[in-house]
């Protein structure tokens, strides 16, 4: 039997390659809103960060997520990204 290949992204903060399912994407759209892909097929540049709130929290003081994005994120969207890695 065939095995599948399992995609590798790269988380923008700590620069491990892990398996896509283990990271949350944000994406930025052409109108520069930022917003949380769960689906993983959004339009818009992407970026991902592990599922793990001390990255998260990491990339808040980095500035990591707005590097890559090249736009401002609002604390609403880190907020909901928070929601999301803590269930």
């Amino acid at each position: 039997m065939k095995q599948r290949k399992i995609p590798l992204r790269t988380c923008v903060v700590t620069g491990e390659k892990l398996d896509k399912r283990e990271l949350l994407r944000i994406v930025r759209d052409k109108d520069k809103n930022v917003k949380v892909d769960l689906t993983g097929k959004m339009n818009g540049r992407g970026a991902y960060i592990k599922k793990d709130v001390n990255v998260l929290n990491e990339a808040i003081k980095k500035k990591s997520l707005e590097r890559k994005l090249e736009c401002t994120i609002s604390d609403e969207v880190y907020d909901e990204i928070r929601k999301i890695l803590e269930k």
